[in-house]
């Protein structure tokens, strides 16, 4: 069983159907979004079905001749012929304005605006003006009902302070700038292939978690200003506040409660959200406006906590200064980059802009983020299906869907990812 409580949410039924099959060896029909409401059948395996709308966290189904409705991870939808030929026929888009809708011509934000756009420091201020104190946050998610429970996530990261001082990498710096001082002043310098060496050893070197925290704090603005540099904010105050409740009081109940974190809604048609180091996440208008309910708006928010919480995009950052640095060496290029974090912050972005964004990630490291977003979630007193519900309604859009197109590139297969919900058990203590 992958749910905690039951979703109060509702949504009302739209016209038309979407196709899907039975994923479990018996699942009953009922009456209504209700377990203790009549069963009107019974399905085996593998039968097929029409889902005609959605309840919470529950589908309308047509089968054997008969209507009623099952969880949304009794069945499988499956991906539409069409680009976006289910998604209409089953959401009505209450979380936003209207439905999702897929227009010939429209696209999202790709690499290239994330290489070159500039950071706009309005629309940052404008997000960080937005932000929830984590008190007021607290409180809605109190009066909605919600409470925090203690969930077990052993692998979740929590930064550990250093137990001593620690060489900083402007001192490690300090004592290659001697070496090499030194063998200049018993020969005519250092060769290329020495100095090369000495830079990509200086950009190898551990940092403590002083430096990764201070790095992390300084990446974050300049990474987000750049995405909204390529998309405003939506101008819709409502979603800009609603993101940053239910953010905030996600925020508080993983291990890292006390990061800046600021959330918001980028006027983008594609499906996407982005987790920029240091607490700065970004959902899609085209996204917000597929969610139904509270809990699916936390578990898509649950899912990019994790990125940041686990210093997964900041990892790969850490990474591609590595490389940088071997490349610079293959090349006797003996300039490398690095500083104080500010200053490697705005060099980083010079010569990537906010790209990372749409980098890959290690495939574990999603499937981690799904999981970590059930427990965030049922942390916070949300319920755990709900992230069920977001990838199944990701699916019915289809593989061929342009709105998804920057998720199925970054991302494992929505059945894929499905699967392993399937595998877990998330239960609140």
């Amino acid at each position: 069983m992958l749910f905690v409580a039951a979703c109060a949410c509702t949504v009302a039924i739209a016209a038309g159907q979407g196709p899907a099959v039975v994923h479990k060896p018996s699942v009953d029909v009922h009456a209504a979004p209700d377990f203790n409401s009549p069963t009107v059948a019974t399905l085996k395996r593998d039968e097929k079905v029409e889902v005609s709308g959605q309840q919470g966290l529950w589908f309308q189904v047509a089968a054997q001749g008969k209507t009623g409705f099952v969880r949304v991870n009794d069945i499988r939808m499956q991906y539409a012929a069409n680009a976006g030929g289910n998604a209409n026929a089953l959401f009505t888009g209450k979380a936003g304005k209207g439905r999702v809708s897929e227009t010939a011509g429209v696209r999202g934000i790709d690499e290239s605006d994330l290489k070159s756009a500039g950071y706009d420091s309005a629309q940052f201020a404008q997000l960080e003006s937005n932000r929830v104190s984590p008190q007021a946050a607290a409180s809605d998610a109190n009066g909605k009902g919600h409470q925090a429970k203690q969930v077990p996530y052993p692998t979740e990261f929590k930064p550990v302070a250093d137990a001593k001082p620690k060489a900083t990498q402007q001192e490690k710096r300090g004592g290659f700038a001697l070496a090499r001082g030194l063998l200049s002043a018993v020969g005519v310098g250092a060769p290329a292939p020495a100095n090369s060496a000495m830079d990509v050893a200086e950009a190898s070197q551990g940092k403590s978690e002083t430096e990764q925290a201070a790095e992390e704090a300084a990446l974050g603005p300049e990474i987000a200003g750049r995405i909204l540099g390529a998309a405003k904010l939506w101008d819709d105050a409502e979603a800009q506040a609603r993101v940053n409740r239910i953010g905030r009081w996600m925020a508080s109940n993983t291990s890292r409660p006390d990061l800046p974190w600021s959330f918001g809604v980028i006027d983008s048609p594609e499906i996407n959200a982005f987790a920029a180091p240091g607490g700065y996440i970004l959902v899609t208008r085209g996204l917000y406006a597929l969610l139904d309910g509270d809990d699916e708006v936390a578990a898509v928010i649950g899912h990019e906590l994790s990125h940041v919480v686990q210093r997964d995009h900041y990892n790969v950052i850490k990474k591609q200064e590595t490389q940088s640095a071997l490349q610079n060496a293959a090349s006797s290029n003996v300039a490398v980059g690095g500083g104080l974090a500010g200053s490697m912050a705005k060099e980083y972005v010079a010569r990537h802009g906010a790209t990372v964004m749409l980098t890959s990630l290690d495939r574990e490291a999603e499937f981690r983020s799904d999981e970590a977003a059930q427990i965030y979630l049922a942390r916070s007193g949300y319920d755990p299906l709900a992230l069920y519900a977001v990838l199944q309604k990701m699916t019915a859009l289809g593989n061929q869907s342009g709105n998804l197109a920057a998720l199925f590139k970054t991302h494992p297969p929505l059945d894929a990812r499905l699967d392993r919900l399937d595998r877990r058990t998330v239960a609140a203590h």
